[in-house]
């Protein structure tokens, strides 16, 4: 029958996962087994209490019959409640079963004028629980081809003179008009179960690029409420730009950009805040149904903008609030004309559908710009820390190695042989930073030890700054990591700033692993900060005080920065997660 198939598969998955007693096929046909029984029994009570309601022939024949079939009915009842998944097929043949006993009943007893009459009806309930409108349907044909034939049989061959013409005609169009109803019910239910799959289908996905997103979003919002054509309109807060997209089922789809007040007002003030639909939107007093804090009100008037409605030829509409975090605008469906309250219901779901997808596009967007902001800040500040502190220390020791051309020729060419070499590491350094905008050989920083990076940077800086270098480290045997790159950075940062700013000859470095976290010790003998005494991280943050490259790096590695200043020299604790090294 059309319609089981689809619930067999979610009955298969249930049984496998141990759950079928909640598969919606299985409730089904324990509910139609209960009422069997409770039919039944009723129908038996009903002869048995009242004996003006036995049937004149066959009375015998029925009797016995009708037992058996309470007994038959039991039987199932209990199959369908002790059975934790009924076999497919178990619906059909039950269901077969039941038509061709009602047939018999109705035939033995008064036929036109029988009470099992009423067994027809719940035939066709159950098939409409079963199968939806398809199953109410042929069972409706069934059952009326089964009762004329019977009323016919009696009429035409028997000549029966107790035939009742017009209770026939009235039993027969009841059963038509209860046909009709279950019919329209299992459409209704199956359109819903519909709406609710592909609302369910909704992606969590969506592509990446803008217009594939926009599209998708038309897309599945005019495939949920049956409509030839979407447009949606919004405003985006990072652009001063008013968008739209539209979209046709014949695939015709197009996203412009108008500039700020193109369509202002978009819709009419009364619906400003309201979800609507009306049939005719271009009309000259339209009926208009939409959602407002009483509930559903109508309104006669023009409900959206005039250029809008004109441009894009809006007649049928429902016209739906988008409101989102960095989105606000409306979704309007077009050209549906059967459209009734229940979609608006629907609409409001699938609109906040729509402005979460089109919020994670927006966000996306931010987060990429983001992303590619703090690569730029933290490019340059490795350009500051890196090659152009180095830069600077080559000018420097250009500087020496002029003044000493004349007076100390072999010592100028041993500077200008350390400059040079100076020069071609920088030169390595900066194409890897160009190369994948990481600095020097990452992968060197991972393969080698934080503290064979460490003892390498000590090298280089006595090397290039002309200053002592007083290491001590004391660090976990293996501790490495991603992050130690940067770790050489902040320690780099410093000593070259006691260089540089302090003009200290002589830097203590303490790195050490205490109580879960790194320690950075940095003290020199230079004439200190320009303020004096004791900060701590949150005071050098209130004050704008320290240096600033210095403290953007440890903040961004979560840690603190506490400074001792004296004119004799300036003390700089640095304390760092110990997950920073990667131990």
């Amino acid at each position: 029958m059309p319609g089981f198939e689809p619930w067999r598969g979610v009955a298969e998955r249930n049984s496998s996962e141990g759950r079928s007693d909640y598969a919606p096929r299985v409730r089904v046909e324990r509910l139609i087994a209960t009422c069997r029984v409770v039919l039944a029994i009723c129908l038996f009570l009903a002869i048995w209490l009242d004996p003006s309601t036995r049937p004149a022939q066959h009375w015998g024949t029925t009797d016995v019959l009708l037992a058996a079939y309470g007994a038959y009915a039991v039987v199932l009842t209990m199959v369908a409640w002790l059975v934790r998944a009924p076999s497919v097929t178990f619906g059909l043949v039950t269901h077969a079963v039941d038509l061709a006993l009602f047939s018999l009943f109705v035939y033995l007893t008064e036929r036109p004028a029988s009470p099992f009459y009423t067994y027809f009806i719940f035939a066709m309930v159950g098939a409409t629980l079963r199968w939806q409108w398809r199953g109410a349907l042929w069972t409706a044909l069934v059952a009326l081809v089964a009762f004329n034939a019977v009323g016919l049989y009696e009429a035409k061959i028997t000549r029966d003179p107790g035939f009742e013409l017009n209770r026939f005609v009235i039993r027969s169009a009841y059963l038509a008009v209860i046909a009709s109803l279950l019919v329209f019910l299992g459409a209704h239910e199956q359109r819903r179960r519909r709406e609710m799959h592909e609302l369910a289908g909704w992606p969590r996905v969506m592509p990446q690029h803008p217009a594939a997103v926009v599209r998708e979003v038309l897309e599945r919002a005019a495939a949920i409420l049956r409509a030839p054509r979407a447009l949606v309109v919004w405003e985006d807060a990072d652009e001063p730009w008013l968008q739209l997209a539209s979209w046709s089922v014949r695939g015709e789809f197009h996203l412009e950009r108008e500039p700020p007040g193109t369509f202002d007002p978009l819709v009419a003030a009364p619906l400003a805040e309201a979800s609507f639909f009306s049939r005719d939107a271009g009309a000259t007093a339209p009926s208009v149904l939409g959602v407002s804090s009483n509930g559903l009100e109508e309104w006669r008037e023009a409900p959206l903008n005039p250029a809008l409605q004109s441009r894009f030829a809006v007649h049928a509409v429902l016209c739906l609030c988008l409101r989102g975090e960095c989105v606000a605008g409306r979704l309007l469906l077009l050209d549906r004309w059967e459209l009734t309250a229940d979609d608006l219901v629907l609409g409001e779901i699938v609109a906040r559908q729509a402005a979460a997808s089109l919020d994670h596009l927006l966000l996306s967007r931010r987060l990429s710009q983001a992303a590619a902001t703090e690569e730029r800040v933290r490019l340059s500040r490795d350009l500051h820390d890196g090659v152009l502190q180095s830069l600077t220390g080559a000018a420097l020791k250009l500087e020496t190695a002029q003044r000493m051309l004349e007076t100390q020729p072999r010592a100028a060419r041993q500077r200008l042989r350390e400059i040079q070499r100076l020069i071609a590491d920088e030169q390595r350094n900066l194409r890897f930073l160009i190369r994948d905008s990481k600095l020097p050989s990452r992968g060197a920083v991972e393969e080698a030890s934080l503290d064979v990076r460490l003892h390498e940077l000590v090298q280089r800086l006595e090397g290039v700054w002309d200053i002592r270098v007083e290491p001590r480290f004391e660090l976990p045997d293996g501790a490495a990591g991603p992050l130690a790159y940067e770790i050489c950075h902040v320690l780099q940062e410093a000593v070259v700033n006691a260089a540089r700013h302090a003009g200290a000859s002589r830097v203590r470095v303490d790195v050490r692993e205490r109580e879960g976290q790194l320690q950075i010790v940095v003290a020199d003998n230079g004439s200190g900060f320009p303020f004096h005494g004791h900060y701590d991280h949150a005071a050098l943050s209130a004050l704008q005080l320290g240096p600033v490259i210095l403290k953007e790096r440890v903040d961004s590695l979560g840690g603190t920065l506490a400074i001792d200043s004296s004119p004799t020299g300036a003390r700089l604790e640095i304390r760092l997660p110990s997950a920073a090294t990667g131990a």
